[in-house]
């Protein structure tokens, strides 16, 4: 087998086209190839020859064309593909291009094909096969008898007769042969010429693996700046400044994807009233169903529109990855975790088997892409494609419900007042329980309400993040409103939540009649002797003392503690904060003598249910050195300051708003 390359993944969109000037001075610094650039129209092949005298420099490329008007953003791989193409210290080599359905994998074959043609890189010529428009070999054999003067002998079958064209071909010198969308290796692995240097080949695919022995070249989505490039090509400069950072926005949304880009470019052309706001706001609206993404223009090197670009690969699918596919969709258009697919949301399914058909299905063709470790990301445009095969499934609702389940169970993972360690852990799984929480909201279940909102915003509330935290406690009050009633726990819960944060950022006049509130509710539902009615009362009682309502606080306070000694036994860390409420009330009114007892009895509780790293303990330790300080024994308080500062700092972080205090308190001791 000669040096052969594969452009893997989709078919032809590389639309954005450099000036050819540009790609001439990388390939002229690159290999020392000097002369000017005659221009990227396609030049008629030589008339047939006579027979056994061969065409110069004989190519077929009148067979593939080029609509593009600028070819941008692909300058590095048309060098690193030339590289591969010359590489001497392998007998045969195939680099194999990889990348999604409209990344341009045929446009760059074609760009560089032209690009070499004008170069005479390849003296022994260039042919041009399409793969899906023919049997491979009639093609090569068709190629040989035209443009090369072969005519084996009649007798010999189609593999002999290549045989017969591959040992007496001529002209002498390198020979790219390009073999565009491949499928399947089978397609032509029969055809392949024989294993010498002159003979490179040159293969694009939507296939991530088509052969061990084949070298790859992966083809990513342009970059914003190339991305603006290739529009500006298109709509002209003036009207992509106009509206530069909507133009940003479209490129985004299409996921830089060149097909979509040159679609969108080549549509606002036509429409010169059309502007880009509009546009942008037309494809919000209808997605891969707006017209200027359904059908590409007769001109243009890629023959399908997006839609049909995915169908291809979509009818490569068996049915346990089209069903994989459309569930994957349910997630936001962000990284998604592996663990959270097969943990939380497919747990009773075989998960090698699921692997398999990530690996050998979706990623091999592309319709996924591999991030980094065992976490994956969607294109934004395949992402709807995937959303619009599932809205036509007669189980959509149900996957929905499945999904909404996982995500729930992943909020459940998130404590009122989370650890650095744990914030870590769900980090990636915040986008997707925020996607079942917003975008599928009416496929949660009741009683999940409050894990799904209340679960984002103490994600948020437990980094200190007020604002980010606030908005999700505002939702979840909205909701459970909305779907439950006033009159319901849950509802007393989202107005709990509120109101605490409300307490955090000083905005104490906004957050006592939520407190009270929710205090009468939990009463009126549940009852005096009710846990939670325990914490409204603890609650309120620490905002009329963060206010210097002493009075009135003291007795909130011990009315929460009796309830939970009752209530939760004298081993609960419920029992723990009352203790170190009513203490720190206490040494605000410079009550210190019975302010020291309650404070140590709630450190050795944390101490023997929290362990000695959990942030409550920080609190406790900072609680017990503030008395000391303030009694004059510094010697004392010192140590507890550090200790609570080491754990602040390696349970929430060095600049959480709990542990900045804690390191005020250190820095103000005499």
């Amino acid at each position: 087998m000669g040096y052969e390359l594969i452009l893997q993944c989709g078919k032809g969109d590389i639309r954005a086209m450099a000036e050819e000037s540009k790609i001439e001075q990388n390939f002229n610094a690159a290999y020392g190839v000097a002369g000017v650039v005659q221009g990227d129209q396609i030049i008629n092949p030589p008339q047939t020859p006579q027979a056994e005298k061969p065409a110069e420099s004989p190519n077929n490329l009148n067979r593939a064309r080029t609509g593009a008007v600028n070819f941008v953003g692909r300058e590095d791989a048309m060098t690193q593909l030339h590289h591969q193409l010359q590489q001497q210290e392998r007998i045969a080599i195939t680099a194999v291009v990889t990348g999604m359905a409209g990344v341009g994998k045929t446009e760059l074959a074609l760009q560089y094909a032209l690009y070499h043609r004008k170069k005479s890189t390849y003296p022994g010529g260039i042919c041009w096969i399409g793969v899906q428009a023919e049997t491979v070999g009639v093609q090569l054999l068709n190629f040989a008898k035209s443009l090369l003067g072969l005519f084996p002998p009649e007798d010999l079958n189609l593999r002999g007769q290549l045989d017969y064209c591959w040992a007496r071909w001529q002209p002498p010198g390198d020979v790219l042969l390009i073999l565009d969308d491949v499928h399947q290796y089978e397609e032509i692995q029969d055809y392949l010429p024989p294993q010498e240097q002159r003979f490179k080949v040159l293969i694009t695919t939507r296939q991530h693996w088509l052969a061990a022995s084949f070298e790859q070249l992966r083809l990513p989505v342009l970059s914003e700046s190339a991305a603006l490039a290739l529009l500006e090509s298109l709509i002209g400069a003036s009207r992509l400044q106009a509206e530069l950072e909507v133009g940003k926005g479209l490129c985004a949304w299409l996921g830089y994807l060149p097909l979509g880009l040159e679609l969108v470019g080549r549509f606002l052309k036509r429409r010169t009233n059309w502007t880009l706001a509009r546009m942008q706001q037309q494809l919000i609206d209808k997605g891969l169903q707006l017209s200027a993404l359904q059908n590409a223009s007769a001109d243009m090197t890629a023959q399908r529109g997006v839609e049909a670009a995915f169908e291809v690969s979509w009818e490569a699918l068996n049915q346990s990855a089209r069903d994989l596919g459309c569930f994957l969709s349910l997630f936001a258009l962000t990284p998604i975790p592996w663990r959270l697919v097969i943990e939380k949301c497919l747990s009773a399914e075989d998960e090698e088997e699921l692997e398999d058909i990530r690996e050998e299905q979706l990623l091999n063709l592309h319709l996924l892409q591999a991030v980094e470790g065992e976490v994956y990301q969607f294109h934004p445009l395949v992402r709807k494609f995937f959303q619009a095969k599932l809205a036509l499934r007669e189980d959509a609702d149900e996957l929905k419900r499945s999904f909404c389940r996982g995500m729930v169970e992943e909020a459940n993972t998130i404590p009122e007042n989370p650890t650095k360690e744990q914030i870590e852990a769900v980090a990636l799984s915040i986008p997707h329980i925020a996607e079942s929480a917003t975008e599928l909201e009416q496929w949660l279940e009741e009683e999940d309400l409050i894990p799904s909102f209340g679960g984002l915003g103490n994600f948020y509330y437990g980094q200190g993040l007020y604002e980010q935290a606030k908005l999700w406690y505002q939702q979840c009050l909205e909701v459970t409103l909305r779907r439950l009633g006033k009159e319901h726990p849950d509802v007393a819960t989202s107005l709990n939540n509120l109101a605490l944060l409300y307490k955090c950022q000083g905005r104490y006049t906004e957050a006592e009649p939520l407190y009270l509130e929710a205090l009468d509710l939990r009463k009126r539902l549940l009852g005096d002797n009710d846990p939670l009615v325990a914490q409204s009362l603890n609650n309120l009682a620490s905002l009329y003392e963060s206010q210097g309502r002493y009075t009135e606080a003291e007795p909130l306070y011990l009315e929460a503690l009796d309830l939970r000694k009752r209530l939760l036994g004298d081993n609960h860390p419920d029992l723990a904060t009352s203790l170190n409420n009513l203490a720190h009330l206490y040494y605000y009114q410079g009550r210190y003598t019975e302010a020291e007892p309650l404070l140590l009895e709630a450190l050795d509780l944390r101490k023997r249910l929290l362990g000695d790293n959990h942030p409550d303990l920080a609190t406790s330790l900072n609680n017990l050195a503030r008395l000391y300080n303030s009694q004059g024994k510094y010697e004392e308080a010192e140590p507890l300051y550090l200790q609570a500062l080491a754990i602040a700092e390696q349970a929430l972080g060095e600049n959480h708003p709990t542990t900045v205090r804690i390191r005020e308190n250190l820095e103000s001791l005499p």
